[in-house]
């Protein structure tokens, strides 16, 4: 099926759209911060993942596209990082209605340091590997400003949140990976990963969506605590 992947990303954010118009959430009338942060996110990820295509780290197979490519990567993989971290985002705002941004869990900063060490861990493990150290260096470096230079609240509210996301973490890229197809929408040079896989998800892609729901976490709260008013 040469639209799977489009699907994919379709029934990705095709709920989150809709229930954002749900007068309990009204996440629409956040749509002026919310979406320049999901756009903002997006451009480093599409710049290290057009490199990473060119280089021949990961890749695409064709069948499962429509054929229609926007920064030499297939169409779908640029909504990819429009249509996920919508999800993500609307999912975490839900919390964020429920708690409030004062949000705390008792391990919270157990939970950092264990990323943290266990990231740093990794990406000496593996140096040299393009997307485990890539992603190791990326996520260490953001998770240090996050704790230490910007001392964000939202830490505990997102750890939290993210427990909920990793449910339809495995399923979304399970798929994009393989499971249940003849061959992976989204393939991965085993030279350049830890060659670990949970089902048939690399491992690096946990935190990779780490990193990439962080940094679009980071900058719809940035938005918030400026520009709204209501907030």
């Amino acid at each position: 099926m040469n639209a799977l992947y489009l699907i994919i990303d379709i029934c990705a954010i095709l709920v989150p759209i809709i229930a954002s118009f749900h007068p309990k959430i009204a996440l629409h009338k956040k749509w002026h911060l919310l979406w320049p942060a999901i756009l903002i996110s997006a451009i480093p990820f599409i710049i290290w993942d057009s490199y990473f295509t060119q280089i021949g780290v990961w890749g695409f197979t064709p069948k499962y596209l429509t054929g229609f490519y926007l920064f030499r990567l297939p169409i779908e993989e640029i909504l990819f990082f429009i249509c996920i971290p919508y999800a993500c985002l609307f999912t975490y705002y839900c919390f964020r209605i429920f708690y409030t941004p004062e949000y705390r869990i008792r391990f919270e900063k157990s939970i950092t340091w264990f990323f943290l060490i266990f990231t740093v861990i990794m990406g000496i493990a593996f140096f040299g590997r393009y997307y485990t150290t890539s992603t190791s260096i990326l996520l260490v470096a953001f998770l240090l400003f996050l704790k230490f230079v910007a001392k964000v609240q939202w830490m505990s509210l997102f750890y939290f949140s993210h427990m909920f996301l990793l449910i339809p973490f495995i399923i979304v890229n399970g798929i994009l990976t393989g499971t249940g197809l003849d061959e992976p929408i989204v393939w991965y040079n085993p030279a350049e990963n830890m060659g670990v896989r949970f089902l048939t998800i690399p491992f690096e892609d946990l935190f990779y969506g780490m990193l990439m729901l962080l940094l679009n976490t980071y900058l719809f709260e940035l938005f918030l605590k400026k520009f709204d008013t209501t907030n």
